[in-house]
């Protein structure tokens, strides 16, 4: 696994940047800026801490898959901490097996911290080194449609 970070400065309070970060008065924001991933991205469980999550969204044989989860820390408008460990594909959860230790106890971490008006949104995850590409490639998109949802 290979340690990535991101970071991204929005201009509008850390409580907008939460809820709409993580969909919590509506998924749709959540799905808004996830769509970069994966246009049909969502989520299906609870962000309370302890509780399991998945992220899913179908591939291009319309199948779901995605990545099963668990909220290790929810501490609003501050930190989340996700741990992935496991994947989900054909309805089913694999929680073992070649494909599932690439990303096994990885982690994506949630940090934000608000200045004055503008708040700073530092992701740290860890990926599976085939995703790395992806991954800096994809998540900077990602965090510029969260910034511009936010900032509406």
């Amino acid at each position: 696994m290979k340690k990535l970070q991101f970071k991204v400065n929005i201009n509008a309070l850390v409580s907008k940047i939460y809820d709409i970060m993580l969909g919590i008065s509506n998924k749709s924001t959540y799905e808004q800026w996830t769509s970069l991933f994966n246009p049909t991205s969502t989520y299906e469980g609870s962000w309370d801490k302890g509780n399991k999550i998945l992220f899913i969204g179908v591939d291009d044989k319309g199948e779901k898959g995605g990545m099963v989860s668990r909220i290790v820390e929810n501490i609003p408008n501050r930190f989340v901490s996700i741990q992935h460990y496991g994947l989900y594909q054909a309805g089913k959860e694999i929680t073992e097996g070649p494909e599932v230790e690439k990303w096994a106890n990885g982690f994506e971490n949630y940090t934000f911290e608000e200045n004055n008006g503008i708040t700073t949104v530092t992701v740290d995850l860890d990926t599976a080194e085939d995703f790395l590409d992806y991954m800096n490639e994809t998540y900077p998109k990602a965090l510029a449609k969260l910034k511009e949802l936010c900032e509406k």
